[in-house]
């Protein structure tokens, strides 16, 4: 639910071209399962990782190659992330019957200074000599990242630099607080023939990661009020008897219709994402994790996700005898739009 900028801009150049990134399946089913593979790691979902690497062993990624992905990461989400995703791979493969392609090896590292052979590859890899204050400010990073990253890490020639950027920018898409480094990532990752197309795809494959991810469960689509609904939701029921308590996801943009609880109120508990809740006659109140709504009985109200972000609540509400919900009219286009 990060990168939210990212994912707007994207699909705002791909959709301006007459494009759309998922219609056109930008990426291979490698790709895919790449990016999804990337994503999970960096977040740390052990579950999600399993699936995706087992999808993607399937899809013909090597057990090499993801190696090389999981390794990575821990340039860009730290040791413990990186070890516990390698042991969720060595997991899939022993469980899998070790039946998997291998895939190369890496060739053997260039001879010479670490340093300077890495100091030519970001050169390379970026189009330009990397300079900035920060570097003046605490060499040793400069010196780590040119001898480390790009003159051992991306030496290893078994996955090509546009793979490793593919996967690079899911991992950073998946974090927060790292938009700096994710637009320069997009970036480089353009630079090495990732098309605008692939990236968006890419942001929309780490942003459905992260909705996923929620605390109480992604649930199944919520098939059965979709008519009230613009855009897809997802429903998890959480409780059986006593009181009825759900937990609902909205991709981007969607949103319920007007609606009205009669003979019982609602309250809503935000759990992740950015969303907005509006009563009938008010301003719309923007809504992030913690926010609680109180909606009394009778009110006219809706509620849905931001334009760019997943957004995920737990509804609540206690029975009674003769409760109802009222469903309106949509929350119009123009209406929406509005909202930042």
């Amino acid at each position: 639910m990060i990168k939210k900028f990212w994912v707007s801009l994207f699909l705002g150049i791909i959709l301006s071209l007459g494009g759309n990134a998922m219609a056109n399946d930008a990426l291979n089913a490698k790709q895919k399962s790449i990016a999804t593979a990337a994503s999970y790691a960096a977040r740390g979902d052990q579950a999600g990782l399993k699936q995706a690497l087992a999808e993607g062993l399937d899809a013909g990624v090597t057990v090499n190659e993801f190696k090389e992905i999981l390794v990575q990461a821990y340039a860009y989400c730290g040791f413990p992330r990186s070890l516990n995703a390698l042991n969720t791979l060595m997991q899939v493969v022993d469980e899998r019957g070790n039946k998997d392609e291998q895939g190369r090896l890496p060739g053997a590292k260039p001879q010479g200074s670490s340093l300077e052979y890495g100091a030519n590859n970001q050169t390379k890899l970026v189009g330009a000599q990397v300079q900035g204050k920060i570097y003046d400010f605490a060499p040793a990073i400069d010196e780590f990242l040119k001898a480390h990253l790009f003159g051992d890490i991306f030496a290893r020639d078994n996955v090509d630099w546009q793979t490793r950027e593919l996967a690079t920018v899911a991992m950073l898409a998946s974090l927060t607080n790292v938009d700096s480094q994710l637009k320069s990532h997009i970036n480089v990752g353009k630079h090495n023939g990732l098309t605008d197309e692939q990236i968006a795809e890419i942001l929309e494959i780490a942003d459905r990661t992260g909705a996923q991810n929620v605390l109480f469960g992604f649930g199944n689509e919520n098939t059965a009020f979709a008519k009230y609904f613009i855009g897809k939701s997802y429903l998890q029921p959480l409780a059986k008897e006593g009181i009825s308590a759900s937990n609902v996801t909205f991709e981007p943009k969607c949103r319920n219709n007007w609606h009205i609880h009669h003979k019982t109120g609602q309250t809503l508990l935000v759990v992740s994402g950015r969303g907005w809740y509006q009563e009938w006659g008010k301003p719309a109140q923007e809504l992030k994790p913690g926010d609680v709504v109180e909606i009394p009985e009778g009110v006219k109200h809706w509620h849905g996700a931001a334009k760019d972000s997943w957004f995920t609540h737990i509804a609540i509400s206690v029975p009674a005898e003769g409760a109802s919900s009222e469903w309106l009219e949509a929350v119009s286009d123009a209406e929406y739009n509005k909202l930042k």
